[in-house]
């Protein structure tokens, strides 16, 4: 999971070095970010199935190896062409182990364990996503052994190895009880509608609103509903469906889904919001604007660790309130940067900052396992892959509206509207989040 997601930031304080070292241009720039994206989110659904046809641990650890590997090929890449396709399949290899996940949690802990394992596990998560910046730009500034940016890609060998060797030791997952082939008409449309999706998402990031992107759009939603009946009518006639959409008939599950993609677009709005205020509209350095969010990183680690207690205790308030208490810290920020005309005075900042993270993690790391423990164990191994996908469509619609309507312009008065605008979302969701069912071991 570390792996996974510094190897989602890292690159972008890296990436000025990259475009000057190779020559690459706006666009080959913008394939080394979103060809990683779009692999890993395109992969999820199908590798997911294929780890219950041929086993987690052998999904697993092959998509380990083929990240490493990968992650190899994009150091010693000479050129931006083969550092992007490097990218795509190291972001292919990411949704491989990314997909195993929640089965694999399920499978190795008894369900009373599941709220701490996954607290580990969003801790992990957070705390990577928010260092991969720091660490990127630590790296490149450093020079290690004189490779330069070429070590943000060559660090996943020393984790890679750790990772499957560690997996080869302890990960003992039963081989499926039965042999299914793999629905490959519904893998093929599943993977081109999520394509379509996310590149017209990210198209309407970089240049707004355009008449091709909405009609990529379109084009996706009338091929994923020709899915869902494909889905449902393989299903109907017993076959291995790729998705099992009767978990869907879980009131925690249905509403959940609607609360990670709101929160997922959310929260990755806010963190790109942060980085262009930061950068483009206070000129901190990308170092500096890593250094200010460390805050923000204690505090949703500190909050995902608490959770599990705090949740067998107090049940889906605990995720309102972390929520709203989010919120309510982003909207007091935005009225900050009113005031003081963007002058920031960074030990102010630094509780506020700290007490927002913490409200990040009460509410996502224990959101997942209260949404999953409503389903049994079979409908959990059919989440896996459609959790992380739920998750990926919610960052790229979070990215592409705020893009779109705030940041045309990047001036202290649109950061200021923006934040107010997450924070308004962000006490929308508390109010939504109660309407979740408890817990199935508060019930």
């Amino acid at each position: 999971m570390f792996m996974q997601m510094v190897d989602g930031t890292i690159v972008t304080t890296a990436l000025p070095r990259i475009t000057a070292d190779l020559g690459a241009s706006a666009q080959a720039q913008l394939l080394v970010v979103s060809g990683y994206a779009l692999a890993f989110a395109c992969t999820l659904l199908t590798a997911a199935r294929l780890g219950e046809l041929v086993g987690r641990r052998i999904m697993f650890l092959g998509s380990v190896a083929g990240f490493t590997a990968a992650s190899v090929w994009c150091g010693m890449a000479g050129s931006a062409g083969e550092l992007v396709a490097a990218r795509v399949v190291q972001g292919g290899a990411a949704g491989g182990m990314a997909a195993q996940t929640i089965a694999i949690v399920g499978a190795s802990f008894p369900r009373s364990r599941h709220a701490q394992a996954f607290a580990v596990y969003g801790a992990v998560a957070g705390f990577a996503g928010m260092v991969g910046p720091i660490l990127g730009g630590a790296l490149v500034t450093a020079d290690v052994f004189g490779l330069g940016w070429h070590s943000i890609f060559l660090i996943n060998v020393p984790l890679g190895l750790i990772a499957f060797g560690l997996a080869l030791r302890y990960l003992h997952l039963g081989r499926p009880e039965r042999r299914e082939r793999l629905d490959l008409p519904g893998a093929v449309l599943s993977s081109a509608c999520l394509f379509a999706l996310l590149v017209a998402l990210t198209d309407i990031q970089q240049n707004g609103w355009r008449a091709g992107p909405l009609a990529m759009i379109a084009v996706a939603a009338a091929g994923a509903a020709v899915f869902v009946a494909q889905q449902r009518r393989a299903a109907r006639r017993g076959g291995a469906a790729l998705v099992r959409f009767d978990v869907f008939g879980d009131r925690g599950f249905a509403l959940g889904s609607v609360l990670i993609t709101v929160f997922f677009g959310l929260f990755t709005a806010f963190v790109f919001a942060i980085s262009i205020t930061l950068q483009e509209v206070l000129r901190f350095s990308p170092w500096q604007t890593g250094l200010l969010m460390t805050p923000f990183a204690i505090g949703a680690c500190a909050g995902a660790l608490a959770s599990p207690m705090l949740v067998r205790r107090w049940g889906v308030r605990v995720l309102a309130a972390g929520i709203a208490g989010f919120g309510a810290w982003v909207a007091i920020g935005a009225g900050y940067l009113s005031l003081t005309g963007g002058a920031i005075s960074v030990p102010l900042v630094a509780g506020p900052v700290v007490l927002a993270g913490l409200g990040v993690g009460l509410f996502s790391v224990p959101l997942q396992p209260v949404i999953l423990s409503g389903l049994d164990q079979r409908q959990l191994d059919a989440t896996s892959g459609l959790v992380p996908t739920i998750e990926q469509i919610g960052n790229a619609l979070g990215l592409a509206l705020l893009s779109a309507v705030f940041f045309r312009a990047h001036t202290l008065s649109g950061s200021v509207t923006m934040f107010a605008a997450i924070a308004v979302a962000a006490l929308g969701t508390a109010v939504l989040t109660l309407a979740l069912p408890e817990p199935a071991d508060r019930r």
